[in-house]
Formats: C-alpha cells, sequence, structure tokens
C-alpha cells in the first residue's frame, strides 16, 4: 500500500513542496515596517504636492482664493436702526455668497476697541468706538465663496459714501463717511482675525446650498 511518508518522499524529489505540521515561518519583521515607512513618504510627498498649489494656511477664515474662503461683515447700529439688514443680506445672497454665521451683538467698549485696534491712533477712534456700542445691536456675519474678501467690499462699497458707485450698498443708502452702514474685512488677515473676534470656530456652519456648484464652477 502506498503509504503518506513515500508520497511526501515521491513530492520532494519532483521539486514540490511537502506539507509541515510546523507553523509557517513569519515574515520579516522588517517588511512591515518599511512598507509603512513607503507609506508615509507617499504620503508626504503628496501633501508636498499638494501646499503647493494652497494659496495660504487655512484659517478660521477657510483658505484664500478658494470657495472656501470667508468674510466678516458687520452691519452698524445705523444699518440696524435703518431697518436695512434684510436689503443687505440679499445683496450677499442675490451674488450667491453662503451666509454661514450671524448674529446681533451690542458691542462691549473693549470688544470694539480691539476690532477697531488698527485705528486706535486715529483722532476719530473715541468718537467710532462711541457709535458702535451706542446701544443699538450690530448684526454680524460670516460669508463664504470665492473671492468674497474682496468682492464683498465692492458690494459694500467705498468707506466715504459720496465716492461709493451707485449699486453698492453705501452708495445706494448712505450719504455721510461717519454712518457709513456696514464693515468688511479688507484683507485674509483681517478676516481671520475679525472672524476670530467675534466668533467661535463651532459657531460656523458647514453646509452646502442647493445652487452652490452653479454658482462656484469654473467648467
Amino acid at each position: 500500500m502506498f503509504s503518506i511518508r513515500q508520497g511526501l518522499r515521491t513530492a520532494s524529489r519532483h521539486g514540490v513542496r511537502a506539507l509541515s505540521t510546523q507553523p509557517a515561518r513569519a515574515a520579516p519583521r522588517y517588511a512591515g515596517a518599511a512598507a509603512a515607512a513607503a507609506g508615509v513618504a507617499a504620503f508626504a510627498l503628496y501633501q508636498a504636492n499638494t501646499a503647493v498649489k494652497m494659496e495660504g494656511k487655512p484659517t478660521i477664515a477657510g483658505e484664500h482664493k478658494t470657495v472656501s474662503e470667508r468674510s466678516f461683515i458687520m452691519i452698524k447700529p445705523d444699518g440696524v436702526s435703518r431697518q436695512l439688514v434684510g436689503k443687505i443680506i440679499d445683496k450677499f445672497e442675490s451674488r450667491g455668497y453662503k451666509l454661514v454665521a450671524l448674529k446681533t451683538v451690542t458691542p462691549s467698549k473693549e470688544l470694539a476697541q480691539e476690532h477697531y485696534a488698527d485705528l486706535s491712533s486715529r483722532p476719530f477712534f473715541p468718537g467710532l468706538v462711541a457709535y458702535i456700542t451706542s446701544g443699538v445691536p450690530v448684526v454680524a456675519m460670516v460669508w463664504e465663496g470665492k473671492d468674497v474678501i474682496k468682492q464683498g467690499r465692492r458690494i459694500v462699497g467705498a468707506t466715504n459714501p459720496l465716492d461709493a458707485d451707485p449699486g453698492s450698498v453705501r452708495g445706494q443708502y448712505a450719504v455721510s463717511v461717519g454712518r457709513n452702514l456696514i464693515h468688511a474685512s479688507d484683507s485674509f488677515d483681517s478676516a481671520t482675525k475679525e472672524i476670530g473676534l467675534w466668533f467661535k470656530e463651532n459657531e460656523l456652519s458647514q453646509y452646502e446650498p442647493a445652487a452652490w456648484g452653479w454658482i462656484m464652477a469654473d467648467n
């Protein structure tokens, strides 16, 4: 009778790997480490290539010059008192920008001074702080979308309403530079500072409007 032992000897002579009851030899320990290192290197290369395409480090103001860019817009006490809030919001919504945060705030003197810190040496600074802290609330907002900082400034209009384009907020609704209705961030750094001053990260909504793709697509 052909025995198992004979069969194994025959298989061995013909170059066939014999079965064994011993545990299989473990793969070298360094193989897994090498694979992990290769993965880390590939991911680092991907990050490096991606970083080249970025305009700036993402902050609470999103990423500069992308659809995630954000700007801080504030309707001042005169805009609230004149009940222009809805009309001003419509200017931004009609353009296609996304409202990601909104709240009414009655600013403290400390908040107003910090917000306008870059103007603290100007002679009109005390009057500006008194105006913003008059007791009438302001409407603090964050808007998001492609080039929203620059375009937001265009929607708002020149600081002096007499120089503002007729279709802008100030050009349509304001006359005096001392009562020019609205504030808008003038740079990505300013947007980062101002959004962080007026809002917490968890107060900013993450969503996509139904028409977002129709508005922000490049092709």
